[in-house]
């Protein structure tokens, strides 16, 4: 590769590739060119990127050629049928799917954590789900320190999880409640608005939903810790955008709270947010548009010793989704962050 890459974003009009298409020209990605792909439902739109008006082209093997990275913000099964022909083409596909979470010679990579891992790529780099990203930032400094014995997390994930829309579904919901009509539901199983539910995705015969088992197992990949006990309810809520998560953290020996707070103010891709005068601790509402997982409300366990709970926010759609893909593609173009 050289200085400058050739780049493309597949599933570029959805919300995830839309904040991905942000970020390269936030981050200032040295671009040679950028192709935005998409369906043929998108094809024809155009697309402002630093002031020039970029096409949507629709997605095809022919339009893969001549490409360094891709980025991938499409579903699982549009990941699986184009990436052989992206690694074919001699580009690296950074893909945000779970076509490929779990497979042993892909890599699946969080750069404040794992980003040894990134070394033994061999085309393809997998973006983990987006609770597990915003989970492992937070804990990894601390099971860096002292590893820990058991994590249990109960997550509070907001409709953006279900892209652009599941945020307009609740918006709709919102105005149909406040008017007094009976709210529909077409993205979300129940009505979202002024409710909440476990998460919607498939229950298994073990009675957890495939967002908990993706927790669980990618968790335990990232951390390379196979082993390590780790319990996940994952919960939907009437929140606009940003999850946010309930952690538990069991350690084989006591850990300080001001040690504890002391590495997470240290750590990569964190901000401590505790004012407990004020009770403000991290809130979706802050943690929306923001780059960094907001940690806090850390305090001893008062029922296990050994143990300490926080309370963390973050952006699923940027840092839970498409910032992690483009600091990923940075690091492959030279590890300029």
């Amino acid at each position: 590769m050289t200085n400058a890459y050739r780049v493309a974003v597949l599933g570029a009009t959805g919300a995830v590739g839309t904040e991905m298409v942000k970020l390269l020209q936030e981050r200032h990605f040295p671009l040679a060119s950028l192709k935005l792909l998409a369906s043929e439902r998108s094809a024809g739109k155009w697309v402002d990127f630093a002031g020039e008006a970029v096409p949507v082209e629709v997605l095809k093997p022919e339009a893969l050629k001549g490409l360094d990275i891709v980025l991938g913000a499409a579903e699982a099964d549009v990941s699986r049928q184009y990436a052989g022909a992206i690694v074919e083409a001699g580009a690296i596909f950074v893909d945000n799917s779970s076509a490929f979470r779990q497979d042993p010679a892909v890599p699946l990579v969080v750069p404040e954590v794992n980003l040894a891992d990134l070394a033994w790529h061999t085309g393809i780099v997998a973006n983990p789900n987006c609770s597990t990203i915003l989970l492992v930032v937070a804990v990894w400094p601390l099971h860096r320190h002292r590893p820990l014995k058991r994590l249990v997390v109960s997550t509070y994930q907001a409709a953006s999880g279900a892209g652009a829309a599941g945020m307009a579904e609740l918006e709709r919901q919102t105005r149909q409640v406040l008017a007094g009509e009976v709210p529909t539901a077409e993205v979300f199983p129940h009505p979202i608005a002024f409710n909440l539910f476990p998460h919607n995705s498939a229950i298994g015969a073990d009675r957890y939903c495939e967002e908990e088992r993706k927790m669980i197992r990618e968790t335990r990949r990232i951390f390379h810790s196979e082993a390590l006990p780790v319990a996940v309810t994952c919960v939907r809520v009437p929140v606009l955008r940003a999850h946010s998560e309930a952690v538990n953290l069991e350690f084989e020996e006591p850990f300080p709270v001001a040690e504890a707070l002391a590495l997470l103010r240290e750590a990569p891709g964190l901000q401590v947010v505790e004012d407990w005068e004020r009770n403000h601790f991290p809130m979706p509402v802050e943690a929306s548009g923001q780059d960094v997982v907001l940690v806090g409300r850390v305090r001893a366990d008062l029922s296990c010793p050994g143990a300490l709970d926080l309370w963390l926010s973050g952006d699923q759609i940027r840092k839970g989704a498409a910032l992690n893909a483009v600091q990923i593609a940075e690091q492959l173009a030279g590890g300029r962050r």
